[in-house]
């Protein structure tokens, strides 16, 4: 189980949805909130809009607090600016990590994730040290059940898509970032349902952990996703099942 969108997904199905609701709606209100900054309030013609308002309803986040985000971003040139900064690094047992913030204090944000890295045994990089281990890419998640493997990988690399993976429950169907509106569009057009639809770091290779290495590793996962200036976290761990059900 490698550790990109696999591990967040075990812990929402785990119910850290509800244990952290405020906070991930802090989250996906920024993720709308720079999506309008950068292509407009319309989601018809912004699909950075249309994938975060889509992964906001997902957690049942109000509609009426994805109304007040569009209108506050889109309220000529008011309302607070984020940067969005990426940090790389190591943390236990040679596992490399990226953790993409977005925040409107970096001081405050880099010493906050430097002081996880550095308490927990891990060690913040330089930018680049471990980015080249991950490739960007558009996901789709299509529930797996009724599925044939083959039949879905015909049709999404028909549609543009650069691979599929069999992950259990569901099927990933990875994409070119910018090739990721048209894949969807396309699999959604074959009869397939798509349930999620997210931009990640895919890991080129992963380093295998046992219980007691996952644990350690998820300890800093876990810190730096409590951040409230953090919005995702990558490593190329490879979670061991039983590590999961310890959570």
């Amino acid at each position: 189980m490698s550790g990109h969108s696999k591990w967040h997904n075990i812990r929402l199905k785990k119910g850290k949805v509800d244990a952290q609701r405020g906070k991930l709606f802090t989250k996906m209100s920024k993720d709308i909130y720079m999506a309008v900054r950068k292509g407009g309030p319309e989601p018809e013609t912004n699909f950075l809009l249309k994938v975060a308002i889509q992964r906001a309803r997902a957690v049942n986040m109000p509609a009426d607090n994805i109304k007040r985000v569009i209108e506050k971003a889109s309220g000529n040139g008011e309302g607070e600016n984020f940067d969005e900064i990426t940090y790389e690094g190591y943390g236990t047992h040679g596992v490399a990590i990226i953790v993409e913030a977005a925040t409107n204090n970096r001081n405050r944000t880099a010493a906050d994730v430097r002081s996880i890295f550095s308490k927990l045994g891990g060690n913040l990089g330089e930018n680049g040290c471990v980015g080249w281990m991950f490739d960007r890419r558009g996901v789709l998640q299509i529930p797996a059940e009724g599925v044939d493997e083959d039949e879905l990988m015909m049709a999404a690399l028909d549609a543009g898509a650069v691979d599929v993976s069999n992950e259990g429950e569901f099927f990933e169907v990875l994409t070119d970032p910018k090739d990721l509106h048209k894949v969807k569009d396309g699999i959604e057009a074959a009869g397939y349902k798509v349930d999620d639809v997210n931009f990640s770091q895919i890991p080129k290779n992963t380093v295998a952990l046992n219980a007691d290495q996952a644990a350690s590793v998820m300890r800093i996962i876990d810190s730096l996703e409590d951040l409230d200036d953090v919005q995702n976290v990558y490593s190329n761990g490879d979670f061991p099942e039983e590590a999961m059900d310890e959570d």
